[in-house]
């Protein structure tokens, strides 16, 4: 199956075989049809599309690594990349497939996608197909001794235009057929939706810098002073005036310390020993470094050719003015933060009151730890992952327990929480089973309200959000890599937005893939994985765990998930994934 939103076709053969010349035939008779086509075709040698003198050229040579040339008629873009081959994802990538209805590619045989081998027996070569299950099709002047794919003639080209329609006509409307199968909001849709219907909450309060780790500001702050908040040495050296330089010998009348302010006025051919943090005296403009210096007794030697004006100070006001925007309303504080707002002398700002969180399980199967497990029961996993990541993340928890599979009595638990609580989240009970309570208490309930539906997405395809009158509700899957999954997708997000940060988008990269990859059309799934950093300084996926949504100790083993988007159904060996570190989040 092709990966892409339109059809990708591949023409595989070796060198000598005639492809381009095959392809140069073939595209006037499926333009005739209507297809609007791409072309990607990938070159084993050196190449350039430019012509010496041009200056597109110059300027290419000159050092840009991106030239755009337009005209009336076309425009190119070249790209230099001489540290790695682009990426065959990232070339698709650069078509607008919203002009296109098919995409043909020459070449790119050892990549995995639909492909038709192109065979000449005069050639010599051996046959592609018995190694590559992309394949689709043969168009050879002589039949394989065994196969059970489509044979075409490669010396019949309405033989074989007719084929690619055919192969167009049947991906498009499979994908039509799947469409209304698949019921449920993709992971953007789901995430997009949930942040429409929560707001910031407005309660604000005043907190001490010891109280503020991980919390976010309401208010703007300014600084209330210069940084530094004078004009000193950035170094350890001789503060001497720049207009003494052409004299090499200068008397050291004072040794100036981080503290100390000297009080006259330094004069030509005198020179200062002063310490890093030191404030600079007046009539000197440098300091230089020990090592740049040669001292004898009272005077000092300089090196002149290390001389040059305002060199190794900070000046006044460098790193802010005072008066100038230090933090936006909506930044999540870190300790980093609160050590800068501590050297601007503020010992208090405004800060959002902290998000208070209801956490339950339900199942009369789930039996929280610390008691001998009783026959049938499961200890509860995912209360005491909900509890730890909410922490991370500055909130404070009401741990609801284990709630039975009672609709009356989960209605009753989440009606008085939500009295106290700002959000409420649970686990279990929200998918279509006879067992599963949480929807239908919520349902029942005046003040409750759920909007249910399924994510297209692996795990954690069942997911509701709602309220209980203004509180919004969360119910994640029972499984616990789904709960987890689903709370890192759906959860985090809002919460963040709740606690009133502003712009939080999770941290995502790209990383090779040692192992093939499958997944769902139509679904985006998430596999736990380990990467780590190749002597190259590449990220690599060495390990991909286990994908059942259940196997929480593979989740523990994982430091990323994968992220297989809906329209990709497999990720051949050495290709790019994208991956969503987990350090510090679970």
């Amino acid at each position: 199956m092709n990966n892409y939103p339109i059809p990708v076709l591949g023409f595989a053969a070796y060198s000598g075989t005639g492809k381009t010349t095959l392809l140069e035939a073939l595209i006037p008779l499926l333009t005739q049809h209507g297809l609007r086509l791409g072309v990607l075709k990938h070159a084993h040698h050196e190449f350039d599309v430019d012509k010496p003198g041009k200056d597109s050229y110059r300027l290419r040579k000159a050092g840009a690594t991106q030239m755009l040339v337009a005209s009336h008629q076309r425009h190119v873009m070249m790209t230099e990349t001489p540290e790695r081959e682009a990426d065959f994802d990232d070339l698709l990538s650069r078509f607008d497939h919203h002009q296109l209805d098919l995409i043909l590619v020459e070449g790119c045989k050892n990549i995995a996608f639909d492909k038709i081998e192109l065979h000449r027996d005069a050639v010599g070569k051996p046959w592609l197909h018995p190694y590559d299950d992309n394949i689709i099709a043969i168009a050879c002047d002589q039949k394989p001794i065994s196969t059970t794919l489509p044979i075409l003639d490669i010396n019949d080209l309405s033989s074989i235009a007719q084929y690619v329609l055919r192969y167009v006509n049947q991906l498009n409307s499979t994908r039509n057929a799947q469409e209304p199968a698949i019921q449920g909001l993709s992971v953007i849709q789901g995430v997009n939706t949930i942040l429409e219907r929560i707001t910031t909450m407005k309660a604000t309060e005043v907190s001490q810098l010891h109280e503020i780790d991980n919390r976010i500001i309401s208010r703007n702050i300014s600084s209330p002073i210069a940084s530094p908040h004078y004009t000193q040495a950035a170094i350890d050296g001789y503060a001497i005036s720049y207009q003494s330089a052409e004299n090499s010998q200068f008397r050291v009348f004072e040794h100036l310390f981080a503290g100390n302010k000297m009080e006259r006025t330094l004069q030509l051919g005198e020179a200062v020993k002063i310490m890093t943090g030191a404030p600079m005296p007046d009539g000197a403009d440098c300091v230089i470094a020990l090592e740049d210096v040669q001292s004898t007794g009272d005077s000092v030697t300089i090196n002149l050719d290390a001389v040059t004006p305002g060199q190794n100070i900070r000046y006044r006001g460098e790193e802010l003015q005072c008066g100038q925007l230090v933090y936006e309303s909506g930044q999540r504080l870190t300790s980093t933060h609160i050590g800068l707002l501590a050297s601007l002398g503020i010992t208090e700002c405004e800060v959002y009151r902290s998000l208070r969180v209801g956490v339950f399980s339900t199942g009369d199967e789930v039996q929280s730890p610390g008691l001998p497990l009783r026959s049938a029961a499961i200890y509860d996993a995912n209360r005491y992952v909900l509890l730890d990541n909410l922490q991370r993340l500055g909130c404070l928890v009401d741990d609801l327990g284990v709630l039975p599979d009672d609709p009356t009595e989960i209605g009753e638990a989440l009606t008085s929480a939500a009295v106290q609580c700002d959000v409420l989240l649970g686990s279990g009970g929200v998918s279509f089973g006879e067992a599963d309570y949480v929807k239908s208490a919520l349902e029942q309930l005046e003040v409750g309200h759920i909007d249910f539906w399924r994510i297209n997405m692996h795990p954690g395809r069942p997911m509701a959000f709602g309220h209980i009158g203004a509180r919004p509700f969360f119910g994640l899957p029972g499984n616990p890599v789904a709960a987890t999954v689903a709370f890192l997708q759906f959860v985090e997000p809002a919460i963040r937005k709740m606690q009133g940060e502003v712009d939080w988008i999770p941290l995502k990269t790209r990383a090779f893939t040692l192992q093939r990859l499958k997944s769902k059309l139509g679904v985006t799934e998430f596999v736990g994985a380990v990467y780590r950093l190749t002597n190259n300084g590449e990220l690599e996926i060495e390990q991909v765990l286990s994908q059942d949504t259940r196997a929480l100790y593979a989740l523990s083993q994982a430091n990323c998930l994968i992220e297989i988007p809906e329209h990709i159904e497999q990720i051949n060996r050495g290709e790019h994934v994208t991956i969503i570190p987990l350090q510090g989040r679970i």
